[in-house]
């Protein structure tokens, strides 16, 4: 006697899982442009590696028999998979039964590919298309009565959270609950004119009243309330892209720099860039007049190892360059001031922007490398409304509290408590600085009026008093005075940075693996 006939029924039960919302579904789902969950996780994971857990799941209709009819599946699928030959937990929404809701599913499924992620130690993707979440007013009816939310397995969304890296794609509009699960991330995604995001939809925002009515187009109404144009502006989610294999690849490359969980090291990747690499381009890099503003990411490409820079969440909090990267194969997080948006002062979205990319580097043991030109905090009535120095301080306590080795390079300017906050100046400052440097508690350019007040009011001509009281502290304010004194370590040729840095992540990650 042999278990045929189960193992048929088997076969039976997980083609009818592989039909997901039905052809009619399918259809309008691939018909908005949009692939189809089992086609995402095939496209997002390692050829042939994805291993389905619970297929079989779902709400199955029985004959007077008792024998199986049809079955309707759970709209969230996961698995076992492998990106770049490393394991993960892959995830994905399937928006083709009931819009990805969650009371059409079991909840434990969502829950138990969370707890896998953890206690096994594995990254986690999700794959968001749709609310993920409690259901509609209709499920209420079916119900009887109403109940005070609570979100099943959370708990082990925040433990994630802390133990390994979770890398969220929104695919589609995701509300309530699934835009939840996109925020609570290391790295998020969407992509530009599919993806949507917020707390409630148009309808039920439009059932608020007039003052909350939207666009009459409801595709429109969707990308006016939570598009990738306001989300990746004020720092919800940290990047926008272009299509979906796109988001694909972006998910894949960020992992590529992160180690499978807390506790573990990051991998170093083969380099053939030359360490000793020095571009003459540095030199003129920075320009005389202090007015001027130059290409940050210029800079980056020449001192890192060519075409490893991974910039993360560049449409928001744009004062500040965030960045993966890596130094003769050893992963880096990189922060650059970037002079070219508000002349680089961190106004309220760049600290905080600062702040979280700081935790994730500290989190993951990676290095930071943080390239200094900041005039200071946004200063302003605007600034001050948006509590620009409460954000700053945050930044700022990041960094002094981050354990991983830190150093830094000031190209240029660094002002006040802001130019304080680009690293902690109570432990060994591994730091650098170019010839252009300028630094002090405020820039004298702002303050010789008031300073030398009297002194200008006494003058026959104060124009030209003026000019020679400029000429004397532009000498005190020479970068070689503060060397001196030992209050920079060092100044140096900016052609020697790239191999100065690469000698840092060479200790660096000799410290970081003997802890």
């Amino acid at each position: 006697m042999t278990w045929k006939s189960e193992l048929e029924e088997l076969r039976r039960r997980e083609e009818l899982a592989e039909r997901m919302g039905g052809e009619e579904k399918l259809a309008r789902q691939h018909g908005r442009g949009k692939m189809d969950a089992r086609a995402r996780l095939a496209a997002l994971v390692d050829d042939g590696s994805f291993r389905e857990i619970g297929k079989i799941a779902g709400k199955a209709s029985y004959d007077e028999n008792g024998d199986l009819e049809s079955v309707l599946p759970a709209p969230f699928l996961f698995g076992k998979a492998l990106i770049e030959g490393r394991p993960v937990v892959a995830t994905a929404d399937d928006f083709t039964i009931r819009g990805g809701a969650a009371d059409a599913g079991i909840s434990r499924k969502m829950v138990q590919a969370e707890k896998m992620a953890h206690e096994m130690k594995l990254p986690i993707i999700r794959m968001i298309d749709g609310t993920g979440g409690g259901g509609s007013v209709k499920t209420l009816e079916a119900i009887g009565a109403t109940y005070i939310p609570a979100v099943p397995g959370w708990g082990e969304v925040v433990k994630n959270l802390d133990t390994v890296p979770v890398v969220a794609l929104a695919l589609g509009p995701t509300a309530g609950l699934g835009a939840a699960r996109t925020v609570a991330s290391h790295y998020s995604i969407m992509v530009r004119g599919l993806s949507q995001i917020f707390a409630a939809g148009p309808a039920v925002v439009d059932g608020l009243g007039a003052s909350y009515k939207s666009a009459a187009d409801h595709q429109q109404a969707k990308e006016d309330l939570g598009g990738s144009e306001i989300h990746t502006r004020n720092g919800v989610v940290d990047d926008e892209v272009a299509s979906e294999a796109e988001a694909f690849a972006r998910a894949r490359h960020f992992l590529s720099f992160m180690p499978e969980h807390v506790g573990q090291l990051a991998r170093r990747s083969n380099c053939t860039d030359p360490v000793h690499r020095r571009e003459d381009a540095l030199l003129s890099l920075v320009p005389r007049d202090p007015k001027q503003v130059y290409s940050m990411r210029r800079c980056l490409e020449m001192v890192l190892d060519q075409g490893t820079v991974f910039e993360m969440g560049r449409n928001w909090g744009r004062a500040a360059i965030t960045a993966l990267a890596r130094l003769n194969g050893y992963p880096v997080a990189v922060v650059a001031s970037d002079p070219s948006f508000l002349g680089g002062s961190w106004e309220a979205k760049t600290s905080e922007k600062v702040e979280r990319f700081v935790k994730l580097a500290d989190q993951f043991r990676l290095p930071i490398i943080h390239l200094v030109d900041n005039p200071g905090f946004m200063i302003g009535r605007e600034a001050e409304m948006a509590g620009t120095i409460r954000y700053g301080v945050n930044a700022m306590n990041a960094i002094y509290k981050a354990t991983v080795p830190l150093a830094s390079v000031v190209l240029r300017r660094a002002y006040g408590i802001a130019g304080s906050a680009m690293s902690n100046a109570e432990t060994y400052q591994y730091r650098f600085c170019w010839p252009s440097g300028d630094w002090g508690s405020l820039p004298i350019a702002g303050g010789l009026e008031v300073a030398y007040k009297s002194e200008l009011e006494a003058a026959e001509d104060p124009a030209a008093e003026l000019e020679e009281i400029k000429a004397r502290l532009n000498k005190v304010t020479s970068p070689f005075r503060s060397a001196e004194r030992f209050n920079v370590e060092d100044i140096i040729d900016p052609r020697d940075t790239r191999p100065l840095l690469c000698e840092f992540a060479e200790l660096a990650w000799r410290r970081l693996e003997s802890e």
